[in-house]
């Protein structure tokens, strides 16, 4: 019996929230461990901003237990201790389905570390089924290798993704496009896949749907695009506007389409790997919106994506935080957190 038979359905995002979930960061998996005071430090700040709008647990190794007591002493901030090799919890977190009648339950995607980059992975495609047990919500087990990072749905049967990560040979090698919407379809109770080509240039998670484009309401897509043809992203982002520009979702409504300007080439100078900079890897919370910003070369564009996102989520208090402190690890707000729906458990 798949989710889909017992009428449950993953929530769009920005529905009301019980709490958020993130999972601490841990040194020996970091990409720079010599950053990890920063990293943490850049993890606080989100959780304590977070707090402002709603509750946190914070999902944290035992080895961390003093560290985590010290720093957050927040009535609205609990600890769940689980192990854990990694802090991503967007990708290896589960993804909560709601119910019509308030029962909630969520889906354990199997996970491998993003393709196999990052060994070992056993802990953290454990972190989902622990989860759901510690509130004590069913699990559905799904065959499908996937990160929640790759997925985003309107909460109306249409969920958006790109081919460059769910159709990659390190994750599903065996099955085809069409297998993989059907599981998607069973697991999630969406009625239509929207495929989008290609995320962000150097993004190593092959291609994340969370920081090219975002669904801002039913029929509406936020999408950041890149109006430099000499970048990278210019033919990237052209082709997935060309692609929404001609789809309709699940009710066959045509695409409203919002677009954020990128915020400038930047690559690590040490490395020369591009960051992966994204307005879109925002997340929703009560009342708010927790948005990332670059500063120095980006100050621009920062407040382009202000003023975008005020103006089209008018009732919502937009909320920066500083980009940088996580970006050199590969990811941002959205890719840390995972939002229980109201109700749920």
């Amino acid at each position: 019996m798949y989710p889909t038979n017992l009428n449950y359905k993953m929530p769009a995002e920005w529905v009301k929230h019980a709490r958020t979930f993130i999972s601490w960061p841990v040194q020996s998996s970091m990409c720079y461990p010599e950053n990890y005071d920063e990293v943490c430090h850049g993890y606080a700040e989100i959780i304590q901003v977070i707090a402002e709008f709603e509750p946190v647990t914070i999902v944290g190794n035992l080895a961390d237990s003093e560290k985590l007591s010290r720093l957050f002493q927040n009535d609205q901030i609990e600890i769940l201790f689980i192990e854990h090799n990694d802090a991503w919890l967007r990708d290896n977190g589960p993804t909560f389905l709601s119910h019509a009648t308030g029962e909630g339950a969520g889906v354990n995607w199997q996970f491998n570390a993003w393709g196999g980059k990052y060994a070992p992975w056993d802990l953290d495609n454990q972190v989902a089924p622990q989860m759901l047990n510690s509130i004590g919500l069913n699990c559905f087990d799904a065959p499908l290798v996937m990160e929640g990072g790759s997925i985003h749905v309107d909460g109306e049967g249409t969920l958006l993704t790109t081919e460059q990560c769910l159709l990659n040979p390190n994750r599903n090698p065996e099955l085809t496009r069409e297998q993989i919407e059907a599981e998607l379809k069973k697991f999630l109770n969406v009625r239509k896949v929207v495929w989008l080509k290609n995320g962000l240039d150097g993004d190593e998670t092959d291609g994340h749907i969370d920081n090219i484009a975002c669904f801002a309401a039913p029929g509406k897509i936020l999408i950041q695009i890149c109006d430099d043809p000499e970048d990278e992203n210019y033919v990237i982002t052209q082709g997935n506007l060309k692609i929404l520009s001609e789809e309709t979702d699940a009710l066959g409504r045509k695409f409203e389409l919002i677009p954020i300007q990128q915020p400038p080439k930047l690559c690590d100078p040490e490395t020369a790997k591009r960051y992966t900079l994204s307005y879109l890897n925002f997340y929703f919370v009560n009342g708010g919106l927790i948005l990332p910003v670059f500063g120095g070369i980006a100050a621009k564009t920062d407040r382009l994506a202000v003023q975008v996102l005020g103006k089209l989520f008018p009732k919502r208090r937009i909320r920066t935080v500083n980009g940088m402190a996580l970006i050199r690890e590969g990811g941002n707000v959205h890719c840390i957190t995972q939002q229980l729906p109201e109700g749920v458990g």
